[in-house]
């Protein structure tokens, strides 16, 4: 069964650009408004986010649209409604990333089944340990077609990465430094050592640098060592400063894609 992640990563080898947003921010029922408008303006794939109250991964923007998509009433249950019929009208790769609190809370196999249900296409769940992945879940997201992508880190080690590349689906999702999401690393030449080091391992998987890439500059320099980007904070950032989504979207993916300023 064809997954339209591995056709996005078959037509593209390069720039690929993948965008994170926080299911039900800044408003409840903006979940398919912006996956319209992001497809509109030329997006490769979306991640999903399910809001959680403790997200340790993240920082501080992320985390504040947590809170409030949360205040607003967003669920697991309630984003699955409001995707129940989106494969109607977007045909991008579509990933839903959270944490296993809420997806164990709702049920890890009704979850599997509703998301493939919809039409998701794969799962970022960062702290879901790889032995339990593996001995517990893989078969499981198997079954109904669901990629799980797993993460490294600067810390990963090289027998690790290898491991992680067999058991990760659709592609490998390097977090760009030792910290949370949106934090800017402020050792360039550390972190390029990092990404000259995962180019040479030659990875079979794709591979898409995540954490800390905000524009066009960093977005480019990601791509020099992977198939592409993935951008969060700045985009979570941009909705909430530029509201009227229809236009600003757009203008935030060609400022990504092209060196014209965001201006909303």
């Amino acid at each position: 069964m064809s997954n339209r992640i591995d056709t996005l990563f078959e037509k593209k080898k390069e720039g690929i650009l993948s965008v994170y947003f926080t299911a039900g921010y800044p408003n409840l029922e903006d979940t398919i408004p912006i996956l319209q408008s992001l497809q509109n303006a030329g997006c490769d794939m979306v991640e999903i986010g399910m809001p959680f109250s403790d997200p340790l991964a993240d920082g501080p923007v992320i985390q504040h649209s947590s809170t409030v998509a949360l205040s607003n009433g967003m669920s697991i249950k309630k984003l699955l409604l409001q995707l129940k019929d989106f494969r109607k009208q977007i045909h991008l790769p579509v990933l839903l990333m959270g944490y296993m609190n809420p997806v164990v809370q709702y049920g890890i196999d009704k979850f599997c089944s509703d998301a493939s249900a919809v039409g998701v296409d794969g799962l970022i769940i960062p702290d879901m340990p790889l032995d339990i992945y593996q001995d517990q879940y893989a078969a499981l997201f198997k079954k109904y077609n669901l990629h799980q992508a797993l993460l490294i880190t600067p810390r990963t080690g090289e027998a690790r990465i290898h491991e992680i590349e067999k058991s990760s689906g659709g592609f490998i999702y390097a977090v760009s430094s030792s910290s949370t999401t949106g934090s800017v690393s402020a050792d360039k030449k550390k972190q390029q050592d990092y990404f000259e080091r995962l180019k040479s391992l030659r990875l079979k998987k794709p591979v898409m640098i995540g954490f800390g890439i905000g524009n066009r500059e960093q977005f480019q320099f990601a791509c020099r060592y992977a198939q592409g980007g993935i951008i969060g904070t700045a985009f979570i950032k941009h909705i909430e400063q530029y509201p009227n989504l229809e236009n600003s979207i757009p203008q935030f993916i060609q400022s990504i894609r092209h060196d014209h300023t965001v201006n909303g």
